[in-house]
């Protein structure tokens, strides 16, 4: 069995990089599109990149947002993959890849199996299952049964269902933002737990 990979999203303080530098999961998240609590500026998002471990892959996570600015954080080093939570299609998508060379994760909002299929052809690199962008619930992962690409699950997970999620859905990695805060801030004993969760469930 591959081991499940790592992305902690959301970090928007110069302390949640350092909690992540501490507990080296695979993925760090920025969310660069307006209109969410844990936003950050382009010029945060390249001093957080400049001050996180360079084996930890920041990847931004975009909202709708115009396609030549997705391509101009890959293209200078910014982020390293792109998430996108919006309506984007697979032109904007196949668009992004080539011109920035970098990975895409496209989100994939999960009410019934048809949100999941929908997706499966996608020239994405992975997608991401959730219940909604930042919802913090986790939905009915049956509904992601036989899916044979790799992929990332996100949505309400946290320390205490992290094993369950890894051996029913068997996903590439595992996604989380609230669920390693406290009182809205990034919680660096919860970091700490979940990313011991994972790497014993592998040992």
């Amino acid at each position: 069995m591959c081991e499940t990979k790592i992305k902690l999203c959301g970090m928007f303080r110069p302390a949640d990089i350092a909690y992540v530098n501490e507990v080296m999961p695979d993925f760090a998240g920025f969310v660069l599109a307006e209109g969410f609590r844990r936003r950050i500026t382009r010029e945060q998002a390249a001093e957080f990149r400049k001050a996180l471990d360079p084996s930890v892959s920041a990847v931004g996570v975009f909202v709708n947002n115009p396609c030549d600015e997705v391509i101009s954080y890959l293209r200078e080093g910014i982020i390293q993959m792109a998430q996108l939570h919006g309506q984007e299609t697979e032109e904007e998508l196949l668009r992004i890849k080539e011109a920035s060379g970098r990975p895409v994760i496209k989100a994939v909002k999960v009410s019934q199996r048809r949100d999941v299929e929908a997706w499966l052809d996608s020239a994405a690199d992975y997608l991401l299952f959730d219940s909604g962008t930042g919802s913090g619930v986790a939905f009915d992962w049956s509904l992601l049964s036989g899916i044979d690409r790799e992929f990332f699950l996100a949505g309400g997970l946290n320390a205490e269902n992290l094993s369950e999620a890894i051996e029913t859905v068997r996903p590439f990695a595992v996604d989380l933002s609230s669920g390693v805060e406290t009182d809205g801030v990034k919680d660096p004993a919860k970091m700490r737990e979940v990313v011991r969760t994972v790497r014993k469930y592998h040992r």
